[in-house]
């Protein structure tokens, strides 16, 4: 029997003169995805929390790939403050975005609240990443064969929207929040979809999802069992970075993928393997879901784009 063949970051198309910005890139999947990118030819702006640790993963590629071209921007995807100013100076320094990744993620910490004032995962993982899509649309727009691609989670299946205790006031779970906010994900890339359709745009919404795999994910932010379960225990069952992120790689390159789709591993239980299409889940695929989610998020950001989709 033939071994199956899966989709490698070998078969990227050439990528010369496109530009990406890739959020979270100086660790995890946002590395893997940026390294892959710019040995393909991509121009990719890493946009990171932590500049110094930016610049170090940067050097690092250029090390690798000295033709590398790549820019270290610094973006706290929690502080809508933050997110307005990167995009302002992305705006002014390029006329036009190709890719935008939507990787950054920070999971199960204690409860805290953002610099506005929200459940921090559900500030970072999504709110963040709303507002830098809007804020970016229109440059997006000027791209060729443009996408965003935003990185959810199986979690997502296990979440629902919390809309009577967003920010865990009244009862907080590191994990239920988490899933919570991969679940927002999930929701916001197909609603976009929606509503780039409606719009007639040449922009792509897609999903992604990179199973189990080993990043800082799992130990820099939580604590106590979720930190011993995932950072210690299941460790040694995660696959790499680099298998990872195939799934947000393929969504952000293969020529054949369509707007709406939904990317992760094809093995068992979508912990690992090479990327194929899998199952949103119908909670995340409601078109009312999304509706809400979107009203709510253009409140709390003070971000509005593109008209909702007819029903």
């Amino acid at each position: 029997m033939k071994k199956k063949q899966h989709w490698t970051a070998d078969r990227i198309p050439d990528q010369t003169e496109r530009v990406f910005v890739v959020t979270g890139a100086n660790s995890g999947l946002g590395l893997a995805t940026t390294r892959a990118l710019a040995r393909k030819g991509g121009h990719v702006v890493l946009a990171v929390r932590d500049v110094a640790r930016g610049r170090l993963a940067a050097a690092q590629i250029t090390a690798e790939q000295p033709d590398a071209t790549l820019e270290v921007r610094r973006l706290d995807l929690a502080d809508l403050d933050s997110v307005r100013a990167f995009a302002g100076r992305l705006r002014a320094d390029h006329p036009r975005l190709d890719v935008l990744v939507n990787n950054a993620g920070v999971m199960a910490p204690p409860r805290s609240l953002s610099a506005q004032g929200h459940e921090v995962q559900f500030a970072g993982n999504h709110l963040g990443h709303f507002a830098l899509t809007g804020l970016l649309l229109d440059l997006l727009a000027e791209g060729h064969n443009s996408r965003v691609v935003t990185v959810s989670s199986t979690n997502h299946r296990q979440g629902r929207l919390h809309f009577d205790d967003l920010s865990g006031e009244r009862t907080y779970s590191p994990m239920k929040f988490y899933n919570q906010s991969k679940f927002a994900n999930a929701v916001f890339g197909r609603e976009l979809h929606r509503r780039l359709t409606a719009a007639d745009s040449s922009v792509r919404s897609l999903l992604a999802h990179p199973g189990y795999t080993s990043t800082n994910l799992q130990t820099s932010a939580p604590v106590g069992v979720v930190k011993v379960l995932f950072g210690r225990i299941l460790a040694p069952l995660a696959q790499r970075p680099e298998q990872g992120a195939l799934p947000q790689l393929y969504a952000a390159t293969a020529p054949d993928v369509r707007g709406g789709a939904f990317i992760g591993p094809d093995g068992f239980a979508e912990l690992r393997g090479g990327p194929t299409h899998v199952r949103l889940s119908t909670a995340a695929a409601d078109p009312e879901t999304g509706r809400r989610l979107w009203e709510l998020s253009e409140r709390l950001t003070g971000v509005r784009f593109l008209s909702p989709a007819a029903p």
